[in-house]
């Protein structure tokens, strides 16, 4: 603590310390004589302490042994007598203790040198004038938060300095030291009486630290606890003899804007220090600011004061003197102008002294300032009011409030950035203060006083408690040390301060941006380090020649919410200008920008938010359901997907991981600490990601789409039961992936020496080196034309294996031309091609791709040129014939010269198009079947290629039974995928649609393959079902290539209105004719009508609601009605058939709902309910009695005005485009025109499907007995 008695008194002493002051015990040893026997001098030390026992001799021996080495000159000879001066003081503070066991000395303890001190690896600390029950108590209190600091019985001794280094170097920056023979040790010390510097002292009570992972110098600090004793007794200095004359704030900061003699001559300064700033480095230079004032008269008038600016080096170690509220006097100072700054303001010069006031030794000096103002005088600073600050409040943003504040850390948030928890309720950021002084202090348990410090409160981003920061004029004052060791710090808590003082300094981050910005560099370094990069390399300071990884990633965010600014923070008007303007004065509510969770995390969260959302209702939404028996209704509920937005997420996601490649399951997946997460790609253009070099980058992405596939197990009886989840037997997300464009990601090389571990599950691509001479590999280049899917088959290790080992193996093969000869590496460069042994042969190559090498299968696309790599261990490795394959049959099949099994430590390159010789015959474009191939019964050539738009994917059905074996000769279920497209060949207005079927072995389906996205199918094969329709089927040659994505939104476009004579004229050329469209038209007639009651379970009629299968009973008695009616309409140009099936026929019959469900509710007794009209006006067939109510009732309904009647109908083809069936010529028909009969060429009715039913004029239908609903 600050001695002012011992100040006051020795006014002078403590106002100047010489330079020349540096070693008392030498010159207070020159007063003394030597003593020449060492051993006579130890007897007089023994006798003077009555030393009585051997442990107290043995002690005195190693206590002048130590004093002789570590503390006495080395170039004078021993003294005694210093030594009996250090024991004096040892028994001093040793006898102050009430429980010293009757010893007079501390035989227990022994000195330590600083030498030895810096080589211990773990904090101690040491109390002599502690009694056992005070160490007891203090560890008690430090343990309840944390672990004590471990006691160990040393004596410290040694010099308190401010040099470093050698005493003639004035190398000075504020620091303290304590030195003695064997080295020099940093401390920190709570109050300092500058009359201690150069003065040897034992420090009774203090604590060793050594030095933190972040500290870059490796040497550790002390804390000196208590006031040190000296060892020879301090000077006392006089008082002057005069006066001191001083200047007092008022009148000297209005010398400083009058033209007077005093600006030019030195002066001394006295005054109450009323604000002190931190220790700046600025431009190679330290300095601190101080600033005089004096008391006010009455509560809340204006302070009057001036700074001063204090820059000698010499003279720093003044700010670890000042106590703010102490009275100071400053002398020689001298008035000059600060660069940057437009007043003058007062600095100290090499002869200024600092003293305590005593108003006995100081005379107010009386001025009469003559001359012009040159300044206007700035504002004085008020004294701060919540009123005022609520007064400044404006808009969006809101004014900080300045207070005082003490209190203590209790916790380390983030080192670092200056991230500290006070008294468990507030942040406290040190970040906008050069802190690095404090840094090594600063941990749970410290007592910390804030001046001027500001309060903010709500910031947002993230931060949820109030934050204290002190910027450049406020000041951090340490009132006590921690009793608690230093806690285990995490990698991200030790490195980034260089990177973390960039966003403030070089980028000025207000504070809510600063602190989301270190939280979000401490979620990125909990992603990817330490398995994908070092915490030092992803969080080192940023330069144009090596930018920071961690910066680049926070570059977008950062760049949006605060641009790049050429304004540089100006150091001098925050310390010194009023008004009072800094970047911690007016803040804005930060609302989170993004957020970067873990893979895992992000997988989890979407499960749920898929979960969630999961709606037998919404997926199956009435009246739909309602006629749909159970095995539809859970087939239909199988399968379905959900997909998230980064916007659904708060605070919205920013994907971010190393992008790797599975060769477990052949495609690529972004990789952090916590999980992975498969991936799917596209290029510009709709083009495939084809580069290799990707993998191992970092990937980091904004926009993107988070796929969520459902697959779901029910038993749900029928509609009414969809809200009980009682018969959801199982439900998992299948698959959870993400795709993205390239063009919206961010890619990131990093450096093959920072990655640790890319990739767990495939091998790292092999660096071609050898032990001696220079690298050499070879190579080919070759063309691919076609990839099979990757499906797993059963492959033998070897050609010797037995058929007993054969295990299912995720594979696949690709066909290509080899381009040119082997090429040969030698430096950096390939050779030019050698010259093929045999010209004529042809050129074809089938690649085979199994256990490692199948992470290439998301890279090799057809059309592309690549270059395979391998290393020189068969000199004619690619020129072998079926040699590495298992077997001849593949290249018979796929009439290929030679066949290559890609091995493991092969790698693959993508070779530029410019730097591949043109081939001629060959074509690198997508095949495409043409249209009237597609869809005619031409099976020449059975395997076609299309690319589409996926309409649906639903869970159907098996083609070809309910079972098939998987490799190993198990049997398993079998299962079967169907979606429906819509073909995209080029002229073509309304694109026909088709079914493609996906079986065993074929599932999983690939990536990708969802309703909305434009997707290439290469190699399907294609059938014809025994209703003429055309569908297509996937076989082990299938190529699937997403083209893009499906649409963020979904835009509904209304169906065109046509004639039905458009749907004649283009009924003969595919896609000439919409396949769905809405036409005006009137009802002639209706064919026949059913209403039916089925058994929800076996589809059998039930009457009265009950089935009536024979055999096994249904495990439920749910039935669920069907209905359809078959109407005859026209619209001027053409006829129509049209079928209408359950919620559509009551449209059809014109009736209201509340009307079609009492009409089914009737149907229900007989179950089945059939009324057929052979043609308009003729007898009518009925599955019921003619007198029963309700036949008549329908038979009078359905030729009444309420069912024929002119309509909008929207409806679809019945007869598919995909149909090849032979059509139905022109009929020649008999017409009556009075009593002239006509003969005339009739075209076929159309076959049309309703999708729904409208009154013309009307948004919804009338029911034909409106007035009774």
């Amino acid at each position: 603590m600050f001695r002012k008695s011992v100040a006051v008194q020795t006014l002078r002493r403590t106002a100047t310390r010489p330079d020349d002051v540096t070693d008392s015990p030498s010159r207070e040893h020159s007063r003394r004589p030597f003593a020449r026997f060492p051993g006579a001098g130890l007897w007089l030390i023994m006798t003077d302490c009555r030393v009585q026992t051997l442990p107290e001799q043995a002690w005195l021996e190693a206590a002048h042994t130590f004093i002789q080495e570590a503390i006495c000159p080395t170039d004078q000879e021993p003294n005694v007598h210093l030594t009996q001066l250090v024991i004096d003081c040892v028994k001093r503070i040793w006898c102050s203790q009430e429980t010293n066991h009757g010893f007079t000395l501390p035989i227990s303890y022994s000195f330590v040198s600083v030498q030895k001190l810096r080589s211990r690896h773990h904090p101690c600390c040491s109390h002599l004038s502690w009694s056992g029950s005070a160490y007891e108590t203090w560890a008690q209190e430090a343990g309840r938060n944390g672990n004590p600091l471990p006691q160990e019985q040393l004596l410290l001794l040694g010099t308190l300095t401010d040099l470093s280094q050698d005493l003639e170097q004035e190398s000075r920056d504020g620091s303290l030291f304590v030195r003695d023979n064997t080295g020099v040790l940093g401390c920190e010390l709570l109050g300092l009486d500058l009359s201690w510097l150069g003065h040897l002292f034992l420090f009774p009570s203090w604590s060793y630290l050594p030095p933190a992972k972040w500290n870059s110098s490796g040497e550790g600090h002390l804390e000196l606890w208590d006031a040190p004793v000296p060892v020879f007794p301090l000077t006392i200095s006089p008082n002057p003899l005069t006066p001191i004359p001083v200047l007092y704030p008022e009148i000297a900061s209005r010398v400083l804007r009058h033209r007077s003699k005093l600006r030019v001559a030195q002066s001394n300064l006295a005054g109450k220090l009323v604000r002190l700033s931190p220790l700046v480095r600025s431009q190679q230079k330290t300095y601190f600011v101080l600033s005089l004032g004096e008391s006010p008269a009455t509560v809340g008038q204006a302070v009057s004061q001036v700074p001063i600016i204090v820059q000698i080096p010499a003279q720093l170690v003044w700010h670890r003197a000042l106590q703010p509220g102490e009275d100071y006097v400053l002398t020689e100072l001298r008035v000059s102008r600060v660069y940057g700054h437009r007043y003058r303001v007062w600095t100290t010069t090499p002869s200024s002294h600092l003293m305590l006031l005593n108003a006995e030794c100081v005379q107010e000096l009386e001025l009469e300032l003559e001359g012009p103002i040159l300044e206007d005088e700035p504002k004085p600073a008020p004294m701060p009011s919540s009123s005022q600050e609520r007064k400044g409040q404006k808009g969006p943003f809101r004014n900080s409030r300045l207070l005082h504040y003490k209190g203590t850390v209790t916790g380390v948030l983030n080192e670092p950035a200056g991230l500290y928890e006070l008294d468990g309720q507030l942040e406290l950021c040190l970040a906008y203060q050069q802190f690095h002084g404090l840094r090594r202090v600063v941990r749970p348990g410290v007592s910390l006083e804030l001046l001027d410090v500001h309060l903010l409160q709500s910031v947002g981003g993230g931060t949820t408690r109030p934050v204290l920061a002190p910027c450049l004029r406020g000041a951090v004052l340490l009132r006590a040390f921690s009793c608690q060791k230093p806690g285990t710090q995490l990698s991200h808590q030790v490195y980034g301060a260089s990177l973390y003082e960039q966003l403030i300094w070089k980028r000025q981050l207000g504070l809510p941006l600063y602190l989301w910005a270190s939280r979000a560099l401490v979620e990125l370094a909990c992603k990817l380090c330490p398995h994908v990069l070092r915490h030092h390399q992803f969080l080192q300071h940023s330069s144009p020649e090596s930018p920071s990884l961690g910066l680049q990633l926070l570059a977008s965010a950062l760049d949006d919410l605060a641009p790049p600014s050429s304004t540089v923070r100006n150091i001098h008007s925050e310390i010194l200008e009023e008004p009072h303007h800094c970047p911690l004065q007016k803040f804005a509510r930060l609302q989170t920008p993004c957020s970067f969770s873990t893979l895992a995390t992000l997988a989890a969260e979407g499960k749920q938010k898929a979960w969630a959302s999961f709606d037998p209702k919404a997926l199956l939404p009435l009246p739909e359901a309602a006629y749909l028996p159970s095995s539809q209704l859970n087939r239909r509920l199988a399968w379905s997907w959900f997909c998230l937005q980064p916007s659904a997420f708060r605070p919205a996601q920013v994907l971010l991981g190393v992008l790797v490649a599975s060769s477990r399951k052949g495609y690529l997946q972004l990789r952090d600490q916590s999980a992975s997460l498969p991936c799917l790609l596209l290029a510009k253009d709709s083009q495939p990601v084809t580069d290799p070099r990707l993998i191992g980058c970092l990937v980091r992405v904004e926009r993107f789409q988070l796929v969520i596939e459902r697959n779901v197990k029910s038993s749900f009886p029928s509609w009414k039961e969809l809200g009980m989840g009682d018969f959801i037997q199982k439900q998992q997300a299948s698959r959870v992936y993400v795709q993205f464009f390239l063009a919206d990601a961010l890619i990131l090389p990093v450096p093959r020496s920072a990655l640790l571990s890319a990739s767990a599950s495939a091998s790292p691509q092999t660096e071609l080196t050898s032990l001696e001479g220079p690298r050499v590999g070879q190579s080919r280049l070759f063309l691919l034309s076609h990839k099979e899917t990757l499906m797993k088959l059963n492959f033998c290790a070897s050609p010797r294996a037995s058929i007993e080992v054969l295990k299912p193996t995720f594979s696949f093969q690709v066909s290509g031309i080899w381009l040119g000869g082997t090429q040969r590496k030698e430096g950096t460069e390939w050779g030019p091609p050698e010259p093929l042994k045999d010209v004529n042969k042809d050129q074809k190559v089938l690649l085979l791709f199994l256990g490692s090498s199948v992470r290439w299968f998301a890279f090799l696309h057809p059309g592309q040129v690549y270059r395979l790599v391998a290393p020189p261990s068969t000199p004619t490795l690619f020129e072998a014939e079926g040699s590495s394959c298992t077997s001849q049959r593949p290249l018979e099949l796929a009439a290929c010269g030679s066949c290559l099994a890609v091995q493991d430590e092969w790698t693959l390159e993508l070779e530029s198009s410019q730097d591949v010789p043109e081939v001629p015959g060959l074509h690198r474009a997508l095949p495409e079947s043409s249209l009237p191939n597609l869809l005619s019964g031409n099976f020449t050539d059975s395997l076609v290629s299309f690319s589409a738009e996926i309409l649906s994917r639903t869970v159907c059905e098996p083609l070809l039974g309910r079972s098939w074996t998987k490799p190993g000769n198990t049997r398993a279920p079998r299962r079967c995928v169907k979606l429906t497209v819509a073909l995209e060949p080029a002229k073509c207005e309304f694109p026909p649609h088709l079914d493609i079927y996906m079986e065993e072995p074929h599932l999983p389906a690939p990536l990708g393959l969802l309703p909305g996205a434009q997707v290439h199918f290469s190699q399907l094969e294609k059938r014809v079902s025994r209703s003429h329709n055309v569908y297509c089927c996937f076989q082990s040659s299938t190529y699937v290539q997403v083209l893009s994505f499906p649409p963020e939104t979904t835009v509904s476009v209304p169906l065109p209105r046509i004639y039905l004579a458009e749907l004649l004229r283009g009924g003969r050329a595919p896609g000439q004719a919409p396949f769905r469209a809405t036409v005006s038209c009137h009802v002639v007639s209706v064919f026949s009508l059913q209403l039916l009651w089925v058994c929800a379970h076996c589809s059998g009629v039930c009457p009265q609601g009950r089935c009536t299968r024979q055999g096994p009973a249904c495990p439920t008695q749910t039935s669920v009605s069907q209905a359809s009616i078959r109407l005859l309409v026209e619209d001027g140009t053409a006829e129509a058939v049209v079928t209408c099936k359950n919620q559509h026929v009551g449209e059809a019959l014109g009736l209201c709902p509340s009307e079609w469900t009492s009409l089914l509710e009737l149907a229900r007794g007989p179950g089945r309910v059939a009324l057929q009209f052979t043609w308009p006006g003729a007898q009518l067939e009925s599955s019921a009695k003619m007198s029963e109510p309700l036949t008549l009732f329908l038979r009078t309904l359905c030729t009444g005005p309420s069912v024929l009647r002119p309509i909008v109908l929207a409806f679809e083809l019945e007869r598919k485009p995909c149909n090849i069936a032979p059509l139905e010529p022109p009929r020649l028909q008999r017409f009556q025109c009075g009593e002239l009969p006509l003969l005339t060429r009739v075209n076929p009715r159309l076959r049309l499907t309703c999708l729904s039913i409208q009154e013309p004029g009307h948004p919804c239908s009338l029911g034909a007995f409106a007035a009774s609903c």
